[in-house]
């Protein structure tokens, strides 16, 4: 018995490779996204499994997954922005090219692929970066390795794009506090497939509609009601189904922009189109509701709505300035100032030569500095102030929200200022804010301001609904606009989608 034991040969190892490009771009911002842009924050091999080890993000529900089963993995680069411009050609080509030859170069003892895409990147040549990306991949991988690719709920996709995967997965949240969630249900996939338990099949259904990002969170009704049942037909099925619905991201401009419904099954395609098409009808039917649910303000309507509650509220109001895409548009600012408002906090303005000036002052000292506005001739007036340096610095922290919990950030040479009683840290990298770190880095709290201003589309929202006395959405001219019949479209198809036409598109 012993020596049969020992004569039997024990499973090999499975190999993975994984990667991640990660942009969502504003095809009309004229701030391109470089490929030395990427690098800074950038990571290869055994750096991406260092990093990204017990994050909440995509990356980090691979290296959970892999490791439980022992897989061994194939790290190859993981390139992340944030909410940009578009990419360069250049980078796309770069990373794309650096993905496919590292798995062409080991494809022979690879298992499979898992992607980290974010579906709605966007570069002068590839109005589908995803597409390129995956069609690499495949071609390299061979026609019959399993490819797995995890996306952002605000990708653009369709059957194109995704043609080259397996099965595709996206969060189901947003304010994405499930991504690492989304990366394990692709690995687990991944090997239920090469485990033979499943034979993975996956639909797609376009039902023409798009939405402004600041209406695209997943707690919002009627978009709540739409995603809950996802859930229960999930829930209901007697054998393997995940359902991804994506809001898309309305200010890309491609033929794919978009809400889209993603469903993976178990060897029955007819299925996975029939629920598909039945939620993306469901969509296509509460298209009003999902457009507008709450009510927008103009900057002068927000601040004088703001002042009238603050005399009485215990709680901050938060200004959203939802339609800036690049952290530094300065409406609400100069309004602000221009009223003498104080006890105000603008976190993460991003403005490098602001930073550079204030630590070349000196903490301490007063500062004449000329803030934000400098994306585009959309960023918002001039505006020109006398501040007080409270703190200057390199500033580097992990973060402690729901939303990339754990996710390093490196928001380069930083400065904390105060001008006439706004709090306002300026910063050399984009970077979110969206919970309590914008604050918390510098020993303050959200809570002590009574008006607190904000660039984010959902995020922000696990984080400061229940902190908010209100939360007021401020619509601005900048390229983010909640209306967005003024956006000057190209390459989406505007006589097919709502709301730019308020009838059912024809086949």
């Amino acid at each position: 018995m012993s020596k049969a034991i020992a004569n039997t040969p024990k499973p090999r190892t499975l190999r993975l490779a994984i990667a991640g490009f990660h942009l969502e771009s504003v095809s009309f911002l004229p701030v391109m996204s470089t490929y030395a842009d990427f690098e800074r924050t950038a990571q290869r091999g055994e750096a991406i499994l260092d990093q990204r080890r017990g994050t909440n993000d995509v990356m980090g529900g691979f290296i959970e997954v892999c490791e439980q089963a022992n897989v061994d993995m194939l790290p190859i680069v993981n390139a992340v922005l944030g909410a940009l411009g578009p990419a360069t050609d250049e980078a796309v080509e770069r990373y794309a090219d650096e993905i496919a030859g590292a798995i062409a170069a080991q494809a022979d003892s690879l298992d499979g692929v898992l992607l980290f895409l974010h579906g709605a990147s966007w570069a002068p040549s590839y109005h589908d970066v995803e597409r390129h990306i995956i069609d690499k991949v495949r071609i390299v991988l061979g026609p019959d390795k399993p490819l797995m690719v995890a996306f952002d709920y605000h990708g653009n996709l369709d059957g194109r794009t995704i043609a080259g995967a397996t099965a595709a997965f996206a969060y189901h949240k947003s304010p994405h506090t499930d991504m690492a969630q989304t990366g394990r249900r692709a690995a687990q996939c991944m090997l239920k497939t090469l485990r033979s338990e499943i034979a993975p099949v996956w639909a797609i259904a376009k039902p023409g509609v798009l939405v402004p990002s600041i209406f695209s969170a997943t707690a919002l009704r009627p978009l709540a009601d739409i995603i809950e049942r996802a859930r229960a037909i999930e829930a209901q099925s007697d054998g393997y189904l995940d359902i991804s619905i994506l809001a898309g991201f309305s200010y890309a401009d491609a033929h794919n922009t978009g809400f889209s419904v993603l469903c993976v099954g178990d060897g029955d395609p007819q299925r996975a189109q029939a629920i598909a098409d039945e939620l993306a009808a469901n969509i296509w039917e509460q298209r009003h509701a999902l457009y507008r649910p709450l009510e927008v303000f103009s900057v002068g309507n927000a601040i004088d709505h703001v002042q009238q509650g603050v005399r009485n509220a215990g709680k901050p109001y938060v200004l959203l300035e939802h339609a800036d895409r690049m952290n530094d548009s300065t409406y609400v600012l100069a309004e602000l100032l221009n009223r003498g408002v104080q006890r105000a906090a603008v976190p993460f303005l991003w403005d490098s030569a602001a930073a550079r000036k204030a630590f070349e002052a000196g903490v301490g000292s007063t500062v004449e500095l000329r803030l934000g506005g400098h994306s585009s001739d959309r960023a918002g007036p001039e505006v020109r102030v006398s501040a007080r340096v409270l703190w200057a610095g390199s500033k580097t922290y992990r973060v402690s929200g729901t939303y990339q919990q754990g996710v390093p950030v490196n928001l380069g040479l930083t400065a904390l200022l105060d001008v006439n009683g706004i709090s306002i840290s300026v910063v050399s990298e984009f970077a979110f804010a969206v919970d309590g770190d914008p604050f918390y880095i510098f020993g303050l709290r959200p809570e002590d301001f009574d008006i607190i201003v904000l660039r984010s589309k959902t995020h922000f929202r696990h984080f400061y609904e229940p902190l908010a006395q209100e939360i007021v959405i401020v619509d601005t001219p900048d390229h983010g606009p909640a209306d967005l019949t003024v956006l000057p479209y190209r390459h989406l198809d505007t006589k097919r989608a709502f709301p730019f036409v308020d009838a059912l598109p024809s086949a």
